[in-house]
């Protein structure tokens, strides 16, 4: 895959925002993404307490298999440095033709377009690995995330069992 086509620069908030394929050397960017997030930020995204990803996790987020699973990073220049402030990424499922996703925001960012940003690259790049529909799980909680997903297209759902999730899916 052409990963030079897969990025992209946009003006927000006065600020240039760049999208584009997470790399093997931004786990030190990715991990004080994670740690700069808010407590609730964190419990949203992982529905779990945690500082900062495991030496493990941080280096399967940052190794990607183009083919399997994806993540763009959205980033400002800050002071002469890159500095993450989304990162949005799929994992292909064992449901053929699906893949679930996550996107995550800093909490200055949010509200602010950066999540749309995210998702539509994250989509595009989805449908044209031919996934067909994109999935994802959600803490009920999570009122903001469930609005966003509403508003791109997501239909949601229970799983008898399972009441303390909300299932989306968007079809692709």
């Amino acid at each position: 895959m052409n990963k030079q086509g897969l990025i992209k620069s946009v003006s927000l908030n006065d600020m240039t925002v760049t999208i584009r394929p997470i790399r093997t050397n931004d786990s030190g960017m990715e991990q004080e993404f994670i740690r700069h997030l808010s407590k609730e930020s964190r419990y949203f995204r992982f529905m779990l307490s945690l500082r900062e990803l495991s030496p493990k996790k941080l280096k399967y987020f940052t190794e990607i298999d183009y083919d399997r699973h994806m993540a763009f990073v959205a980033t400002i220049m800050r002071e002469d440095k890159e500095m993450e402030i989304g990162v949005a990424r799929y994992v292909f499922t064992e449901n053929l033709g699906s893949c679930e996703f996550g996107v995550t925001v800093d909490d200055a960012w949010q509200g602010n377009g950066v999540a749309g940003l995210l998702m539509t690259s994250l989509e595009d790049t989805a449908r044209k690995h031919g996934f067909k529909t994109m999935e994802g799980i959600v803490l009920p909680g999570n009122s903001k995330m469930l609005k966003f997903a509403q508003k791109r297209g997501f239909k949601s759902h229970i799983v008898a069992g399972e009441d303390d999730t909300v299932h989306i899916e968007l079809q692709l």
